[in-house]
């Protein structure tokens, strides 16, 4: 079994692995707050370079977006995060697991996300604080650009 790059020599996948963030990506930030996991964020810096701010005129290979109960509307933000994202992009949606302040009801994700054009395809341990869902635009659904 070869190990691919990002890879530990034990076989571990990083978090940057996790997250299929690769070197040259442009990767958008939303929702930074001083309670973000900063060990993902350095992984993630360490294999693409810095994050972008939502205010970047690049189209983006993914966006993280950092997101807590009482944070506002989960689907407008969604839709933002659509704007800068190329075709082929993902959205990961983090928010706080369960038994954490800011735990956001996956019920709410399984709403927001379809009206939004996107659809859940796989979720992710994100820290010891934050869970990830991968999101990406549903077969058909065209970018709102």
């Amino acid at each position: 079994m070869s190990a691919t790059a990002g890879q530990a020599a034990d076989g571990v996948r990083s978090l940057a692995d996790r997250f299929g963030i690769e070197p040259g990506m442009v990767v958008m930030e939303m929702g930074y707050d001083e309670d973000v996991d900063q060990d993902l964020r350095d992984a993630l810096t360490d294999r693409c370079g810095e994050l972008v701010d939502e205010d970047t005129d690049e189209v983006v290979d993914a966006v993280l977006v950092w997101y807590r109960d009482g944070d506002g509307d989960l689907f407008e933000l969604l839709v933002d995060a659509l704007g800068p994202l190329a075709d082929n992009g993902v959205v990961w949606l983090l928010t706080p697991k369960a038994g954490r302040e800011g735990h956001v009801e996956p019920s709410e994700i399984a709403e927001s996300a379809p009206t939004a054009g996107l659809q859940q395809t796989s979720t992710v341990n994100a820290g010891r604080d934050w869970s990830g869902a991968r999101l990406v635009l549903r077969r058909g659904a065209k970018a709102k650009k």
